[in-house]
């Protein structure tokens, strides 16, 4: 995909930190606001295909008539406005990490400007790993559901068509998922003017049957809404867990905040966006009110027969726009939240020489397939899939809002009464449309939270796990300085050659270090301790990304700073310290690396099956050399046994 054409949750593809600004540089104003169209909105202009077929769903048992039409769509515009764009586009997007956003990034700066004390980190960082882990169940379910009721409007055409969706629903998926590996840079920039496309088509179709029943345009008037709320009563809950559908990919605006900058997402909601959605709900409404029997599929009913394999053909393309975003989204999210030490490292391909942000993940991809797959054959329909997809999206939405609270109090430093005043309310809102969702728990809405949580205890197992282990390897380890000290008066051989001991204490004897000198028997004439360090920013300024200590003579402790987009680069970092006095030839470089192979064993600080988990996933995780682009042929591991 495209730098500029990204991604959904945690940022599709890594940019570069000019880029990533959201400053226009070499594209225009008018090609970020088309960019953002194509990604930022490709999941929430697909949700007219089954929000208002699912509203009336005859197992809610809400007549169709025209008070119930005009109220819950009155209630969907009105949740537009107030859940989108007050929440999200007024609020939400002014609280970027250094104009990053995302719920990683979010819960990073909340973490950052919150966290006093360990207990209260702690937990932040819990609220905002679980949104991240619920983001996998949206990245499965999207693709699904989206591409399903794309590909329903087949039936509509004609029903003997209905036996091939499923196949068809498959094929198109399962394509989907095995061009990944090639990039979508070429693709990519088709991606904002199909999108473009899609929302005028829909708008132009639903303003055709708006005008025929003007009687719709009254769900523009709130009251409408309140009181359809109130006639329903406590069964206003179940039709709300339908009603969220339209707001799925709400989220989307305030991730891809680094990749286009607020102007150009505002621009593009407000001008085209929200019009168009408006005026095809309304639409589709204005079409039941004459003809209720095109509740059946209301969206392809729209449009009259010449025309719906085509709408067919561009609902297709649109819905697997929406699905590439989340999918990419899913890529680049795993990428942070292994630099933030929340899962192990993973084969990552780059699929541009141009752009460094295009990554695929093979593992990953697979996974996800695998899920999506197993989704559409379990669910068997987009109305199966949307029992399960609301609570996922409401709970990523309710941690959202928690975060922002703890960045509004204390990193913009506003009074408790403010934040209170700025944050409460969408709290409430976004609790109702949990506890809504909820009500679908049996029907499908296990599936994400069953993803989600699964996801959860793999990060949290992975993160406990790696500081019980660098807890025991640094346990039984000399310190560093003292060592070295005593090391540089001994006459050993030196070898003409620049070693480089990665680490993951600064204050520690390396591993490899002791194990070289054990059985080699040699030091080298330059010896640089690295410590990788990943901060809770997205981006670390190349000024700010090596600092270099002498310690002693032939020994240098080297920290290589990167945010948790950036792509790490040991040898290209490593260049940087010719011109702190320490120059390198990174031809003339051995890497010697640590690898521990995990025992577990019975011990306070971790359950035995988890400890079975990390080990698991320790004995499976990417190599490090990969991981920082370390030259194969010089890299040598030195491995050690130890029990968690």
């Amino acid at each position: 995909m495209q730098a500029g054409h990204a991604r959904r949750q945690g940022g599709g593809s890594v940019r570069l930190p000019i880029a990533a600004a959201g400053t226009a540089g070499r594209e225009s104003r008018a090609a970020l606001t088309l960019g953002a169209l194509g990604v930022v909105f490709g999941d929430i202009g697909t949700s007219p295909l089954y929000t208002v077929r699912e509203i009336f769903n005859p197992e809610h048992r809400l007549p169709l008539d025209a008070a119930n039409l005009i109220g819950s769509v009155s209630v969907v515009l009105w949740g537009l406005l107030f859940i989108v764009t007050l929440k999200y586009v007024v609020l939400i997007l002014r609280a970027d990490n250094r104009g990053e956003g995302g719920i990683m990034a979010l819960t990073a700066l909340a973490a950052q400007a919150a966290g006093r004390t360990a207990r209260r980190r702690h937990v932040l960082l819990l609220v905002g790993v679980f949104g991240a882990a619920l983001f996998y169940g949206d990245s499965i379910i999207t693709p699904a559901i989206s591409v399903l009721s794309a590909v329903e409007g087949l039936e509509v055409a004609t029903p003997a068509l209905k036996p091939y969706v499923l196949p068809i629903s498959l094929g198109v998926l399962v394509a989907l998922f095995a061009v990944q590996r090639f990039g979508t840079g070429v693709v990519g920039k088709l991606f904002g003017p199909v999108i473009g496309l899609w929302f005028v088509v829909i708008a132009v179709a639903g303003l055709l049957h708006v005008v025929r029943e003007p009687l719709i345009l009254q769900a523009l008037n709130p009251l409408h809404a309140l009181a359809f709320a109130g006639r329903q009563g406590w069964h206003f809950f179940v039709i709300l867990g339908a009603i969220v559908l339209a707001f799925t990919g709400s989220e989307a605006l305030y991730a891809d905040l680094g990749h286009f900058g607020k102007r150009p997402i505002r621009i593009a909601w407000s001008s085209l966006v929200l019009p168009s959605l408006a005026l095809n709900y309304m639409g589709q409404a204005a079409l039941l009110m004459r003809e209720p029997a095109a509740l059946e599929n209301p969206f392809f009913r729209l449009f009259p027969s010449a025309l719906l394999l085509p709408a067919v053909v561009l609902a297709t393309v649109a819905t697997i726009i929406a699905s590439q975003a989340v999918i990419t989204g899913a890529y680049s999210l795993t990428q942070q939240a292994i630099q933030l030490g929340l899962l192990p490292r993973m084969q990552m391909m780059h699929t541009s020489e141009k752009e460094m942000g295009q990554i695929y993940l093979p593992l990953v991809n697979w996974l996800l397939l695998a899920a999506v797959v197993l989704a559409v054959l379990g669910f068997g329909s987009s109305s199966a899939l949307a029992s399960a997809y609301g609570i996922a999206v409401t709970l990523t939405m309710l941690a959202t809002t928690l975060l922002t609270f703890f960045v509004v109090r204390h990193a913009w430093r506003y009074p408790l009464p403010v934040t209170v005043g700025a944050t409460a309310l969408f709290l409430g809102v976004d609790a109702v449309l949990v506890a809504a969702c909820s009500l679908k728990f049996a029907q499908g809405g296990w599936f994400p939270l069953a993803l989600g949580l699964a996801l959860f205890t793999v990060m949290a197992s992975w993160r406990r796990g790696r500081e019980l282990l660098m807890g025991s390897i640094s346990q039984g380890d000399p310190e560093l300085l003292p060592f070295l000290q005593a090391l540089a008066l001994d006459e050993m051989p030196r070898a003409m050659r620049t070693a480089v001991y990665a680490v993951a204490s600064p204050d520690t004897v390396p591993q490899a270090l002791l194990h070289n000198l054990k059985h080699n028997q040699v030091l080298h004439e330059r010896n640089l301790i690295l410590v990788v360090r990943f901060q809770d920013v997205p981006w670390v300024a190349p000024a700010d990304r090596v600092a270099v200590q002498p310690l002693v003579p032939g020994f240098w402790r080297v920290q290589v700073n990167y945010g948790f987009k950036d792509i790490p680069d040991i040898p290209q970092a490593l260049a940087l310290c010719r011109t702190a006095e320490l120059p390198i030839d990174v031809d003339e470089v051995s890497y010697f690396l640590s690898r521990e192979t995990i025992v577990p064993v019975r011990a306070a600080g971790m359950l035995r099956w988890r400890a079975g988990l990390f080990a698991f996933m320790s004995r499976n995780a990417g190599s490090v050399a990969d991981f920082l682009r370390l030259p194969n042929n010089c890299v040598i591991e030195l491995g050690t046994r130890v029990q968690i």
